[in-house]
């Protein structure tokens, strides 16, 4: 189900995330999801990204992603956009790859839009 259109279920997955839906958010992330932010810091299982979540949507309620620019490459899906918010750490340029599975996105991972993660990502540098 999940495989089909990974486009879709990435974008899906950014407005359950625009809209603060921890319900949608864990309707489509498989039971082993992983969360990686641009520290590379990783929270693993459905459960405990929830709860991860939970605390960044209380702690950055205006957050949001604007993608631009998405193409899929199988089950992931690389995505060009910008994060907005007021505090100033999460405003600005962000890559994304979403990893999508049978039972759900597996992987939900945030880059900084750096030359290098562009190039390690098969990017174009636009910047």
């Amino acid at each position: 189900m999940f495989l089909h259109d990974p486009i879709s279920v990435a974008s899906s997955f950014n407005d359950r995330i625009n809209a603060q839906d921890l319900a949608g958010l864990s309707a489509l992330m498989s039971d082993n999801h992983v969360f990686i932010d641009k520290a590379n810091n990783a929270i693993k299982g459905r459960t405990a990204c929830i709860e991860a979540w939970r605390g960044f949507f209380g702690a950055f309620p205006d957050y949001r992603n604007r993608f631009d620019q998405m193409q899929a490459l199988g089950g992931l899906v690389v995505v060009v956009g910008r994060s907005l918010c007021s505090d100033r750490r999460l405003n600005g340029p962000a890559l994304w790859t979403v990893r999508i599975g049978v039972a759900g996105v597996s992987e939900w991972r945030v880059y900084e839009d750096t030359r290098a993660n562009r190039k390690l990502l098969k990017l174009p540098d636009v910047r």
